[in-house]
């Protein structure tokens, strides 16, 4: 039996993660614009909860979430709240201007090359397989956001999100009848699952 001198310290709890500095927002967000093609979001998720491990899985679908919610684009405006929640109104500037610089600078230098050489034939192929990289990335992206919100069981807005999915990209029904029922029967499901 161990005295206890010699008994082993309990393991110290983890530090709290620490926000990232404005200048580590700049330079995370300018590359995750530089290196996306098709939509941020891919690189955004990777980067932010697979390298930095800055949010989780978890904490990012639910801001992520909450952008897609709000007037203008999806990642500008994570961009925004994660910057702000991170280093307030200077971490929203530096998280917005390192995700627009980069395609900003790029895109101008695309349209000039692609004003002068538009019309070559291996050109259209070159985008015909940007296009469907793109598209992979996408779904890939989609499948890991779905696999953190399941975690092991489905639940009633699974079922909401699968019921709207086949109405409108199935069937093709009208987004806003479609969204007049499903928005109240998400709330009562919702409510009635807490209880």
């Amino acid at each position: 039996m161990l005295t206890k001198e010699e008994q082993p310290a309990p393991p110290a709890a983890a530090p709290p993660a620490a926000f990232p500095t404005p200048l580590q927002l700049l330079i995370t967000f300018a590359t995750i614009s530089a290196c996306s093609f098709g939509g941020v979001l891919a690189w955004a998720r990777r980067i932010i909860v697979q390298e930095r491990g800055w949010l989780s899985p978890e904490e990012f679908n639910e801001q992520f979430a909450l952008c897609q919610v709000l007037p203008g684009g999806n990642i500008l405006n994570f961009a925004v709240m994660y910057g702000c929640r991170c280093a307030g109104v200077i971490g929203s500037f530096a998280a917005v201007l390192g995700l627009l610089g980069p395609p900003v600078a790029l895109m101008l230098v695309a349209g000039m090359l692609y004003r002068r050489y538009g019309d070559l034939p291996a050109l259209h192929s070159v985008f015909a397989s940007l296009a469907a990289a793109a598209a992979g990335l996408l779904i890939a992206t989609a499948v890991q956001m779905v696999a953190a919100s399941i975690k092991g069981r489905l639940r009633l807005h699974h079922a909401v999100a699968g019921l709207t999915f086949v109405t409108v990209g199935v069937l093709r029904w009208p987004l806003i009848w479609v969204l007049a029922v499903i928005v109240p029967l998400g709330i009562a499901l919702a409510w009635w699952e807490r209880k």
